[in-house]
């Protein structure tokens, strides 16, 4: 079922061919800079993966994947939904070493989100990932890896706005960093949307760490497959965003399952049989560096930056005839 967020007397600041002129500066001037922060190199991504890998993103464990054979082989193939197994697999192969990292333009079909101002069944994303040492795995690593990103979006930001100078958005450089327990411990009588747009209307730029485990409520601020993040070392960062009138999520990252890790939240989660993987089974015998890493969706930065109500002003996908319509009377030019 799809959610509109209807704001009255809404209009973009940018025309159609202005917007398409911004979105390409923005992609221009975030990818060198982000890419020079973090110390990455660009590389090729696939678009799907054989099924038997067990490289695809599970994202929360239970969406359903896009599933195809090949003539020409016997295989079962998925479209990725992200590539938060694959890039650590990637810096394996490629030989890639302590402080080096890579970045990747994702393209991903979920099918089964929910489609709203925020979310589209394609997702354009710059996923990252970095080897690191096992001294790095903390959470002081991983607070100054966001503090760099958040600095990047900062600059960038700054430049898109000076550029159009109709766009009144801005971004808070100073993060305000929380865990998940502590959020709820704030508004334990709120839902997780609700404590996310609380404390990120009061802070602006917050990351909220430690997502995947039970709370002390017994539930979960959000789903996490048990299988790339470090439940204990990850986040999501999240801005105000004033068009919306909430909080906008722009990325999620961590640093990634070391054995230990990995054994215990397969344990949690049911998942057990993942051990049989290629990959998992490259995660235990430690084949696979220790890394950190993450996914930054470029539409919702666009939509961000250039002061967009909805997410398909940015980006092309495919939507239900009724949110068309009434986007049409709402003045949200959809591509």
């Amino acid at each position: 079922m799809y959610k509109l967020l209807v704001k009255e007397g809404y209009k973009s600041a940018l025309n159609l061919r202005e917007t398409q002129q911004a979105i390409a500066l923005i992609k221009e001037v975030f990818q060198k800079k982000f890419s020079k922060a973090l110390g990455l190199e660009r590389i090729s991504a696939p678009l799907f993966v054989t099924k038997k890998s067990g490289l695809n993103d599970d994202l929360n464990g239970v969406e359903r994947k896009v599933e195809f054979d090949l003539k020409e082989c016997d295989e079962t193939c998925e479209i990725v939904q992200s590539l938060a197994k694959w890039k650590r697999y990637a810096l394996y192969k490629y030989g890639f070493k302590v402080g080096e990292g890579i970045y990747t333009d994702m393209n991903a079909v979920r099918r089964d989100d929910d489609m709203d101002n925020t979310h589209s069944v394609y997702v354009d994303q710059w996923d990252w990932e970095k080897v690191i040492t096992k001294k790095d795995r903390n959470i002081d690593f991983l607070k100054d890896t966001v503090k760099k990103i958040v600095a990047v979006i900062a600059e960038t930001h700054s430049l898109v706005s000076k550029t159009y100078p109709a766009l009144k958005q801005k971004t808070e450089k100073q993060v305000f960093f929380i865990t998940t327990q502590e959020l709820e411990d704030a508004y334990p009588n709120l839902t997780t949307k609700e404590r996310e747009n609380e404390i990120t209307k009061l802070h602006k730029t917050v990351f909220i760490m430690q997502i995947g485990s039970r709370l002390n409520s017994g539930n979960k601020h959000d789903g996490r497959a048990p299988d790339y993040d470090d439940w204990s070392l990850n986040g999501d960062l999240l801005v105000w965003d004033d068009i919306l009138g909430a909080s906008l999520e722009l990325s999620s990252m961590g640093i990634r399952v070391d054995k230990d890790s990995l054994l215990n939240q397969l344990e949690i989660s049911d998942c057990t049989e993942r051990l049989k993987l290629d990959y998992h089974k490259k995660i235990i015998d430690q084949t696979l560096p220790l890394t950190i890493g993450g996914g930054i969706g470029q539409s919702r930065l666009c939509m961000y930056m250039l002061d967009k109500l909805h997410i398909g002003e940015v980006s092309s996908s495919v939507w239900s005839e009724e949110m068309l319509e009434k986007c049409k009377i709402m003045n949200i030019d959809i591509l």
